[in-house]
């Protein structure tokens, strides 16, 4: 049997894209994915912000990509943060393969959140939440995770007189040291600004300055910052025998500590007993 030229272009093809079927498998697609170890951390806090890692394992039926993340960051109900983090963790078939990304988020944004959130007290419910996208081939599934934590709210750090010492060197002579406290009451450190003072006695100013520039009071600690004033003639007034003599001084302290954030003004109050210096 003949076949005209056309004929047999034609059959030519056909077999070849027979050909092409049969080495070619179609796409299989992919099949569930669980996902499991679900866990938030937090990695750092301090009283502005908190980084978190969200952790977990996947397991897939098949070879698969774990592309990216898109995530929200949630605290007490309400979205902090939203973002994407890129992965690319290979699957390997029927394996729980491990993955984890780094998420960071303000916790407060102006000193009067911060101010809120220190008086409320208690914990937050910080969570990490969202989709994964998974890959294989021209197949892609998503599912949702999450995982949340309790966490400590920040506490803004107080001032408090620590101590109140008078050595009276003579009867117009008193000097004075006193040491204020910064107590930081959090689980991180605090980095201070400073802290100002003007100490007063009965009303009368007799000195002030700046404390603790750029300093750090450790997690759980407190800073202790010395003043020194000297109660005489010059800076009293020439009443000054007749307070000395009375043996205990009434004094009054007040200023401002400031950070990132913080603003707490301080004001105290208290009485101070001479003793003989020789």
């Amino acid at each position: 049997m003949r076949f005209a030229p056309r004929a047999i272009v034609h059959l030519l093809t056909f077999a070849a894209w027979l050909s092409g079927c049969a080495s070619t498998p179609p796409a299989v697609p992919l099949g569930p994915v669980s996902l499991a170890q679900e866990e938030t951390r937090v990695i750092a806090q301090d009283l502005a912000s908190m980084q978190l890692r969200y952790s977990g394992e996947l397991t897939s039926p098949q070879t698969a990509t774990l592309e990216k993340a898109d995530y929200e960051l949630v605290s007490n109900g309400q979205v902090l943060e939203k973002g994407t983090a890129a992965l690319g963790v290979t699957l390997v078939p029927g394996s729980p393969t491990a993955f984890s990304f780094m998420a960071s988020t303000p916790s407060v944004k102006s000193p009067e959140d911060l101010q809120a959130l220190s008086d409320k007290g208690g914990a937050l419910l910080v969570a990490v939440r969202g989709t994964l996208t998974v890959r294989s081939g021209d197949s892609e599934r998503t599912l949702p995770f999450a995982a949340s934590r309790q966490v400590r709210g920040p506490r803004l750090p107080r001032v408090k007189v620590l101590a109140m010492e008078g050595a009276r060197y003579s009867d117009e002579q008193v000097d004075l040291v006193m040491r204020l406290g910064v107590e930081n009451p959090n689980p991180f450190p605090v980095r201070l600004d400073g802290l100002t003072w003007a100490l007063g006695i009965q009303g009368r100013r007799l000195g002030e300055g700046t404390l603790g520039k750029q300093d750090i009071v450790d997690a759980a600690a407190t800073g202790v910052y010395p003043v020194e004033v000297a109660v005489t003639r010059e800076t009293w007034g020439p009443e000054v025998r007749g307070l000395i003599a009375k043996g205990t001084l009434p004094y009054e302290v007040a200023g401002e500590l400031t950070g990132p954030l913080v603003r707490v003004p301080y004001s105290l109050s208290g009485d101070v007993k001479l003793n003989v210096s020789r």
